[in-house]
């Protein structure tokens, strides 16, 4: 369907995006330090364009706390962005924005010490965008793979849409979405 008037695709990027990465220094499913590490999820690419095609202006919204947490650099978390829009653009996706807080409150690196305003579930970012680009928040949607991008979304007052990643599945299961998709293709047959 085609854009809601007003309204936007606030989306977040690991898991839902592209691939988690489980590194056995953490034990856990992260998202990509570097861009060795960058894989697009299957079907995204044409998932984002044709949202693109329907009018709907796509923001990317993404806590990205490695660097804070002394896991990678500032340059290697910029290069897989750069991995991201490079894998994109031959598809004619373009974000109007791409919003990250690299903030965390156990940060190792004093100038990325939280507490912060940016870091979801805040909806500092959704606001933002809503106030530079003129956006109804009431008429968009916030779609990602977490309980954190959901509480993110209702707390800006934007529908909300979960596409669960299996590999983050330990964090979401308390915030009930308005919708559950299969993959990012099923999410355009729901919007409105």
């Amino acid at each position: 369907m085609g854009a809601a008037e007003g309204g936007a695709l606030f989306l977040d990027r690991d898991g839902l995006l592209n691939e988690l990465v489980f590194y056995p220094s953490s034990g856990e499913w992260e998202s990509p330090r570097i861009r060795a590490d960058f894989r697009l999820l299957p079907g995204v690419g044409g998932a984002l364009a044709a949202f693109s095609e329907a009018g709907w202006p796509l923001f990317l919204v993404s806590n990205q706390p490695s660097c804070a947490k002394g896991k990678t650099t500032m340059a290697d978390l910029l290069d897989v962005h750069a991995a991201l829009l490079e894998a994109l653009a031959p598809l004619g996706v373009a974000f109007r924005e791409a919003y990250y807080c690299y903030h965390h409150p156990d940060s190792i690196v004093p100038e990325l010490k939280g507490p912060c305003a940016c870091r979801k579930p805040s909806p500092h970012f959704l606001r933002e965008a809503a106030r530079v680009h003129g956006l109804d928040l009431s008429a968009s949607w916030m779609i990602g793979d977490q309980d954190m991008d959901l509480l993110c979304g209702r707390n800006a007052g934007c529908r909300t849409v979960l596409v669960p990643d299996p590999n983050s599945s330990s964090k979401r299961g308390s915030v009930v979405p308005d919708r559950i998709c299969d993959d990012l293709a099923q999410v355009l047959h729901i919007l409105d």
